[in-house]
């Protein structure tokens, strides 16, 4: 009866505040319902009023994206939703099947890799807001984003919705980013930890890592984001030392809640839980998505037989196990209640307001990468009529990819963004190629019609000849949001583009002198043209503002400024990655015993070690298609020498900075960074790493510094037998450039 008497209190102050009285300050109910009391106190006051069953209730879902409060304390449910692009459209209580809603269609965003691509991270921090309020105003209380696992094959169908291959930015995105959506009283649930690097085989491969690699490559970005103070992170589908990763001792026990100190929840991912017994002991607090004992995936009323729900009482009724694991659980997620739906803030949110298009589109354009510009034929100018060529300029792509598919608003195609920001020009289309003619993706539909009945030879000959008399030729391909290309559950099936587009290429390369290419894609591709093309622009799913992005850079109204998060291989065996042990994985003497079948566990081995990404192509000397960290502008840019403050501190930290003076005529940005080299070392290190970076924005003949703190943490690699971070005595390069390619000069220091 207290929280229906503190219920009529509040609304006893209520009613003296309309009559202008003074409302007694004074609080007479449970100190749970206080929210002027510190959290953990409100946490321990209403855990000591829970039941048992209370308490195993927090612990499992009860629909497909939430789970029980405490109705008799008045302690609400817990509501999740995927991003980490936009919020995902209302689904029916126990199926994945649209609820039919109106009121749902939300504001697309750019997908992670155009994020990372901007290096900006001030729009992360901007990405995280305005994702925050559109959670919030729908009433969510944990975002299933953002995702951090790295880029360490371009084969992996997932990639568009991570930060790239480099842990350093990574871990510098991240944290803005959670910081922005919890400031709307949502949870980020920082995903999928870890070792999650490929959608094959996703629910049945055990990773092979040796510690070292998982310190310095996989794990920085969750820790940066523990440290930034995220309230929840999800566990992966794979497992690691012989364990799931959603309940797995190692990962989740010894490192995340006991290095760390991570004082958040951890929550499965949908249908990532297996063992009653190593869901209690190995760190996992909220289970979803199971489809248990028999049951299959989206069956109803299923929600009992979750193996933290009925077994995991049974377990506790019979003495088998004790409740030091529950009072745990049910600790942290109260914790998470009070930091979202119960705090005292009580934010309201914004929805498809005008605030979050302009940050769509400001995003999606800073994250653009220009690769190649010959001849300085963009931006557009002079222009009487443009040839658009490819199916890219008008597919929908907010629609498809898995669960981060979204309903949205509206989406501006690139076609239509050309058009509106060329009103007196002739904007002519054709198709090109046929890639996708669908668009439909759990039960949202695009509504268009991409049906198409002239041949791919004749398709080409068509945009060949409405070439004649264009000034310019864009033609807008790359990958889509289809199963095996960017799309969760399937990974990639080759390194090249898709649907003959290659021969689209070099026909209109043949065809027209001035050609831009625009890649669409959250992926790497190959580009066996890339010597005839003379304009090459690196796009990305940039979702509700997607066309005008792209129109903002192709004419110059914005001037390019993103930065490659990832390498682009010539070839796919250049990179890392190149053998079935390493890539999906083998076959091994272990079974998963599913309510598929019996399934082999594959064993995938990662042999290459901290050599991902430009690690890597540094090491071997083997010469990418494009660098990490590159990207071209309209204007130029000039470093000056760098320096190094002159004392290095007992901490081992330095100042390091640069002049950098736009050269052009064109004011724009640039991506400066810093990377560390350790010629010394009594291990082997990579030639180079990033630890540091800064976008600086100048006018034409202006000149500013850039600078950034190098730390004791920036020098050290992680010594495993130590299981420790260590920095040597002894020289320290640090390089400074344009991208991991383009170092523009370096200087050296001791650390004592």
């Amino acid at each position: 009866m207290k929280p229906l008497t503190f219920a009529c209190a509040a609304l006893a102050a209520a009613m003296a505040v309309s009559c202008g009285q003074p409302v007694k300050k004074s609080f007479d109910g449970p100190a749970y319902l206080d929210e002027s009391l510190p959290v953990e106190e409100r946490v321990e006051d209403a855990l000591s009023r829970m039941t048992t069953e209370e308490k195993v209730a927090l612990t499992h879902a009860q629909s497909k994206f939430s789970s029980a409060g405490v109705p008799r304390l008045g302690i609400p449910e817990v509501w999740c939703t995927d991003g980490p692009h936009g919020i995902r459209a209302e689904v029916l209580w126990d199926e994945w099947d649209q609820a039919g809603w109106t009121s749902d269609s939300c504001t697309a965003f750019p997908a992670l890799t155009a994020l990372a691509a901007s290096w900006d991270p001030s729009l992360a921090g901007l990405y995280g807001t305005v994702i925050g309020e559109e959670a919030r105003y729908r009433k969510k209380d944990v975002l299933l984003g953002p995702g951090v696992n790295i880029y360490r094959t371009p084969l992996n169908g997932r990639n568009f919705e991570y930060m790239g291959e480099d842990p350093f930015l990574a871990a510098t995105m991240v944290v803005p980013y959670v910081q922005g959506v919890q400031r709307n009283n949502v949870a980020a649930c920082v995903k999928h930890y870890a070792l999650n690097n490929q959608e094959t085989a996703r629910f049945f491969t055990n990773v092979t890592v040796d510690d070292r690699t998982l310190y310095e490559i996989y794990l920085p970005a969750f820790k940066a984001a523990v440290d930034g103070g995220a309230w929840a992170i999800m566990g992966s589908y794979n497992l690691y030392k012989g364990q799931w990763n959603c309940h797995n001792q190692y990962l989740l026990n010894d490192i995340l809640k006991g290095e760390w100190g991570f004082d958040g929840v951890v929550i499965s991912d949908w249908g990532g839980v297996h063992d009653t017994d190593q869901a209690i002991t190995n760190g996992l607090d909220m289970e979803f998505g199971s489809w248990t004992n028999g049951l299959t995936m989206g069956k109803t009323n299923a929600y009992d037989s979750y193996f933290l729900a009925n077994p995991y009482l049974e377990r506790i009724r019979s003495g088998q196990v004790g409740t030091t694991e529950l009072d745990d659980k049910a600790r942290r997620i109260l914790r998470l209640i009070f930091r979202t739906s119960m705090n005292p803030e009580h934010k309201t949110g914004r929805f498809t307001s005008p605030e979050h298009y302009a940050a769509a589109r400001k995003i999606g354009a800073e994250g653009i990468v220009l690769l190649k510009n010959d001849g300085g034929i963009l931006p557009l100018r002079g222009a009487k009529k443009i040839l658009v060529v490819g199916e890219n300029a008008i597919k929908m792509m907010t629609v498809g990819g898995g669960s981060s598919s979204l309903k949205a608003q509206h989406e501006v195609s690139p076609l239509d963004g050309l058009r509106e920001a060329l009103p007196g020009v002739e904007v002519v289309y054709e198709r090109g190629y046929v890639g996708d003619a669908g668009g439909e993706y759990n039960g949202v539909s695009t509504g268009q019609d991409l049906s198409e009945k002239r041949s791919a030879a004749q398709l080409i000959a068509d945009a060949v000849k409405a070439a004649q008399g264009a000034d310019y030729v864009i033609y807008i391909g790359g990958l889509n949001k289809s199963d095996y290309q960017d799309a969760e559950g399937n990974d990639r099936q080759q390194y090249g583009l898709p649907y003959g587009q290659d021969a689209v290429i070099e026909a209109l390369a043949a065809a027209h002198s001035k050609l831009v290419v625009v890649n669409i894609s959250g992926n790497a591709v190959a580009m066996p043209w890339v010597s005839r093309v003379p304009a090459i622009v690196q796009d990305w799913y940039l979702g509700s503002e997607a066309g005008h992005s792209l129109a903002d850079v192709l004419t110059g109204a914005v001037n390019p400024s993103g930065k490659l998060p990832f390498t682009f291989p010539v070839a796919l065996e250049d990179g890392p990655v190149k053998t079935p042990e390493q890539f999906p994985g083998l076959p091994g003497d272990k079974t998963w015993e599913s309510s598929f079948g019996s399934v082999p566990i594959l064993e995938e081995t990662y042999s290459e070690g901290i050599y991902v990404g430009y690690r890597w192509f540094e090491a071997k000397q083997v010469a990418p298609l494009f660098p990490f960290g590159y990207g071209l502008s309209y204007t130029t840019f000039a470093y000056g020498d760098p320096k190094v403050s002159k004392t290095v501190t007992t901490d081992g930290s330095v100042t390091v900075s640069v002049p950098v003076t736009n050269t052009g005529a064109v004011a724009g940005a640039e991506v400066v960074q810093f990377y560390v080299a350790d010629p010394e070392s009594s291990v082997d290190r990579p030639v180079k790493e990033l630890k540091g970076f800064d976008k600086v924005f100048l006018q034409p003949g202006e000149t500013k510094t850039v600078s950034v703190q190098l730390t004791r943490e920036s020098l050290s690699f992680f010594d495993a037998a130590k299981h420790a971070w260590v920095a040597e005595p002894g020289r320290f390069d640090v390089l400074v450039g344009a991208s991991s390619a383009d170092i523009r000069g370096s200087v050296s220091f001791e650390l004592k």
